[in-house]
């Protein structure tokens, strides 16, 4: 089973998901973030690949993923640095990117290369779903890899169900229709989750986009499996000069 199947199985909610990008905020620092996530009790890792236009990402993510590149970060050196982690990390880990690198790098290398260190799943924004659908889904679930697509508060019901149809592992609801670090909280979006939790979706919902405290992400949680933090973290480790404290400390402030 996949361990984000696995995941969702045993605990099913007040799922925490830690968005970093890798590469970041040192070259070398993308494993021992993993881990230290682990430690802290992060249930899941959604693990940023640089882009040099990544779309759905605000301004710290995207000085984040620029850094990252300025540091040497390519795909083919995260795939180096994930060779050996699933000796040490056990929990869900998530890639998170966008088409042009994946495209550059070979689909199949690239689903292949996932499978053999030990990679649950992708989120790739600017994947449209009906091209997933006819070419790259055999692919994708012949390398056992979840693809988790995106709803924002104006996908229709019936995107939304097309959606949860091919999606596998978790749906990724975006909890506005802004970019990642806003800090919008989630007054105004109970309608939009009781919508999705009425549909009965077959996948487990997480909530993402603005979440960046323990309030924030209970009221995620209060209407959806969990939630996913990105860039509230991201800025908690910008200038560390401790990663394993300053992570712990982190985490901490979140579940407490």
């Amino acid at each position: 089973m996949n361990r984000i199947d696995q995941l969702f199985s045993t605990k099913g909610q007040n799922i925490l998901n830690i968005y970093c990008t890798a590469g970041y905020p040192a070259l070398h620092d993308t494993v021992t973030i993993v881990e230290a996530l682990q430690q802290s009790g992060a249930d899941m890792v959604e693990l940023g690949m640089p882009f040099s236009d990544p779309l759905a990402d605000g301004p710290v993510i995207q000085d984040s993923s620029t850094r990252a590149i300025a540091n040497g970060m390519r795909i083919s050196v995260l795939f180096e640095q994930l060779k050996d982690f699933r000796s040490k990390v056990t929990i869900p880990v998530v890639l998170m990117g966008y088409l042009n690198p994946v495209l550059q790098f070979g689909v199949e290398n690239f689903c292949r290369a996932c499978a053999e260190v030990g990679v649950d799943g992708l989120i790739l924004p600017d994947l449209p779903m009906d091209e997933y659908e006819n070419e790259y889904r055999p692919l994708f679930e012949q390398y056992g890899l979840h693809l988790i697509f995106l709803v924002t508060p104006e996908t229709t019901e019936a995107r939304i169900r097309k959606i949860d149809s091919l999606s596998k592992g978790f749906v990724y609801a975006v909890s506005s229709s802004s970019t990642t670090g806003k800090n919008k909280d989630m007054t105004g979006q109970e309608a939009y989750f009781a919508r999705l939790k009425a549909m009965g979706l077959k996948n487990p919902v997480l909530v993402g986009f603005g979440i960046r405290d323990k309030g924030t992400f209970q009221a995620a949680c209060a209407s959806s499996n969990g939630a996913i933090i990105g860039t509230a973290f991201v800025k908690a480790i910008e200038n560390s000069t401790n990663l394993q404290a300053d992570i712990a400390g982190f985490v901490k402030g979140i579940l407490a």
